[in-house]
């Protein structure tokens, strides 16, 4: 994925558990609808994040760029699981127009990790 592309995650593996980080860019005149949307998740969207194994899930922003982090088990499971659940389309579809890029029903891409310090 290159520098410029809207959505990009980070997953490093953590003993058993899986670190993930991604960014998305949000459309300018947007950005107060994403924050708001996120204010209020959806109950059965957040029911499938934690049947797909994901916790410790937080956002940030930086002007209209926002990054996520969030851990889980097994990542390709969390999103081979989050790809089949009908709530996951509606949600990223919801989302659509808020963002510069859909992204997809499983989740956006990881970034690379280049450092850390335990």
């Amino acid at each position: 994925m290159t520098e410029s592309s809207p959505a990009q995650i980070s997953s490093t593996q953590i003993s058993s558990t899986q670190r993930t980080v991604f960014v998305l860019h949000v459309r300018p005149d947007r950005i107060d609808e994403y924050v708001e949307a996120h204010r209020n998740v959806w109950p059965e969207m957040l029911a499938a994040l934690r049947s797909a194994g994901i916790r410790n899930y937080t956002i940030f922003r930086a002007g209209t760029t926002v990054f996520g982090y969030f851990e889980a088990d097994n990542l390709e499971a969390a999103e081979r699981h989050l790809a089949a659940q009908p709530v996951c389309s509606r949600w990223q579809d919801a989302m659509t127009g808020l963002l510069e890029e859909r992204v997809a029903d499983g989740g956006p891409r990881p970034l690379e990790q280049i450092f850390r310090l335990d």
